[in-house]
């Protein structure tokens, strides 16, 4: 690919996190919290769930792109809305009181406190209860346990030891037979890295050169895979890996990957989750336009960065 086909594959990439932002914005009151948001029969999935993804893409936008780029302040005003609707942080107090060994709270919170905004009085009750073995001890799966330990570093929890073991003991740290690839270890494995990488906030540098090498070698057929059968939320964390472990995926790819994306889009901006799947209902697209978003963002710092590379080399950069 040319300097100049990276180039028009960026704005291209742009643009669908443009819309898919833009969805997000159109439809603030599906992210509200309800006054049932501290109810015993809340259904966390439909509560706290969409607002915590909501502000984990978000941060990860606000930090990858610059102050005065549109997108960013669509980002940054959609965090501070999803901020006013926790309290500033006092639902999460309250919500630690209700169910102090709850993991998800913290996981919610961390992805406010990664873009700055803390409340530090929830922070020192989340801590009392992490010193805790019931808290060290609950039954998680690896990839959920590399998830909460990842929340609690941006909570200032602080932990002895390192998450290497954590990590090699998740399915994609294990290396497995490539054809056991399915889809629930499809949500795994990209997990995995999302959280290596800081949801794409800190780069590829803590994903180590082995699963980087493994991911290089599977995870072109896999997104093919998971294209031809229209599980197009799965398809797009696919996308984001591949923008967050640079080399993974060929540029011709990733263009063709995010071309089926964008043609399987509704004409509003949403995602559905998979192809059969209606675009004009929320609980079966918020998640894939989010991560429309979020993985569009990641592909647009990519393309770029490679861009830039390739001006600098005069034309002979990984793309040219």
């Amino acid at each position: 690919m040319s300097a100049v086909t990276v180039r028009a594959a960026a704005r291209d990439v742009r643009d669908v996190a443009e819309t898919a932002l833009a969805w997000a914005d159109g439809h603030r009151a599906d992210f509200t919290l309800g006054e049932d948001a501290l109810a015993a029969y809340a259904e966390v999935n439909r509560t706290w769930k969409p607002l915590g993804e909501l502000a984990q893409v978000c941060a990860t936008v606000t930090a990858l792109t610059a102050p005065a780029d549109p997108l960013h302040t669509r980002a940054r005003d959609l965090l501070a809305h999803a901020w006013e609707q926790t309290g500033r942080g006092a639902l999460f107090r309250a919500l630690q009181r209700q169910e102090p060994f709850a993991t998800y709270p913290l996981e919610v919170y961390a992805a406010f406190a990664a873009a700055g905004l803390r409340h530090r009085g929830y922070e020192r009750a989340a801590a009392t209860v992490a010193r805790t073995r019931g808290w060290r001890l609950t039954e998680q799966d690896p990839t959920r346990r590399l998830g909460v330990r990842a929340a609690e570093r941006h909570s200032g929890i602080t932990r002895t030891g390192t998450p290497d073991a954590l990590r090699d003991g998740t399915w994609l740290g294990g290396l497995p037979e490539p054809w056991t690839f399915e889809r629930s270890a499809g949500y795994a494995l990209t997990h995995v890295v999302f959280h290596l990488t800081d949801w794409g906030r800190a780069g590829p540098a803590g994903v180590p050169a082995r699963l980087a090498e493994y991911l290089t070698q599977w995870l072109p057929p896999w997104l093919d895979t998971c294209l031809d059968a229209g599980l197009w939320d799965l398809s797009c964390e696919l996308l984001a890996v591949a923008a967050g472990v640079p080399g993974s995926l060929d540029p011709p790819a990733l263009q063709e990957g995010w071309q089926r994306l964008a043609a399987a889009r509704h004409p509003s901006g949403a995602l559905p989750e998979v192809a059969a799947a209606p675009a004009d209902d929320f609980t079966h697209c918020y998640h894939s336009t989010l991560m429309t978003a979020f993985a569009a963002t990641l592909t647009h710092v990519h393309l770029t960065d490679v861009h830039l590379t390739d001006v600098h080399l005069g034309g002979q950069g990984a793309l040219g």
